[in-house]
C-alpha cells in the first residue's frame, strides 16, 4: 500500500491564524480560487510522493536523524507569489529564510532521504512558502491585489510527517509523526 508523504515545517498556531485571516481578506470573493483550509497551512520542505507504507520507520528515523541538532529556521513574509509565473496553478506567501535554516534543514533532510533510497530530490530548488490557495480547474486567475501581510517572523520548530488524501473538496493531511527541532 503506498500514501502521498511530505516533510513540513508546522506554523505556530498564532502565526497560521494570522496567515489565514491575511488570505481570507486578500482573496474575499475569488470563486476562481480554492483556499487551503487553515490547519492544512504549513511550509513543505521536501515531497516524498507516492511512497510505501511499509517504509515509514525508515522515512521517520531518515528525518529524525538528518534533524538532529538543526537550529530552529526562522521565517519571514515576502509577499504573494504565483506558481508557476505565467499561469499560476497557486498562490502561495513567500517567506524569507532569515536565517537560511530552512534551506538548511531542507537539505539535510533531502540528503539524508535520498542516502537512504527513499527520496530522489529532483532539480526544483527549495524555495519556502506556504501555499494559500489552488487555482480551480482551468480558470485563469490574476494575482490577488493585497497589501503585505502584517506578520512578524516566526520560528518554526515542529517538523511533521505527513499524509497527503485527496478529495473532491481538497486535499486533507494526517500528522503521522512530529519532531521538535532544537530540543
Amino acid at each position: 500500500m503506498c500514501a502521498r508523504l511530505f516533510l513540513a515545517l508546522d506554523l505556530p498556531a498564532a502565526t497560521r491564524a494570522a496567515v489565514a485571516a491575511w488570505r481570507d481578506a486578500a482573496l474575499a470573493g475569488r470563486d476562481d480560487l480554492r483556499t487551503v483550509p487553515a490547519p492544512n497551512l504549513h511550509v513543505t520542505l521536501v515531497f516524498l510522493g507516492w511512497t510505501s507504507v511499509a517504509g515509514l520507520s525508515e522515512i521517520s528515523r531518515a528525518a529524525r536523524g538528518a534533524a538532529a541538532g538543526r537550529v530552529v529556521p526562522r521565517l519571514a513574509a515576502a509577499g504573494i507569489a504565483a506558481l508557476p509565473p505565467r499561469r499560476p496553478r497557486l498562490f502561495a506567501l513567500d517567506l524569507e529564510d532569515r536565517n537560511g535554516r530552512a534551506a538548511d534543514l531542507h537539505a539535510a533532510l533531502a540528503t539524508g532521504l535520498q542516502e537512504a533510497g527513499l527520496h530522489d530530490p529532483g532539480p526544483r530548488p527549495f524555495r519556502p512558502h506556504v501555499t494559500l490557495a489552488r487555482v480551480r480547474g482551468r480558470a485563469r486567475a490574476r494575482v490577488p491585489d493585497a497589501p503585505e501581510p502584517a506578520l512578524e517572523p516566526f520560528s518554526a520548530d515542529v517538523l511533521t510527517l505527513y499524509r497527503s488524501d485527496a478529495s473532491r473538496t481538497g486535499s486533507r493531511y494526517t500528522a503521522l509523526e512530529r519532531m521538535t527541532l532544537g530540543a
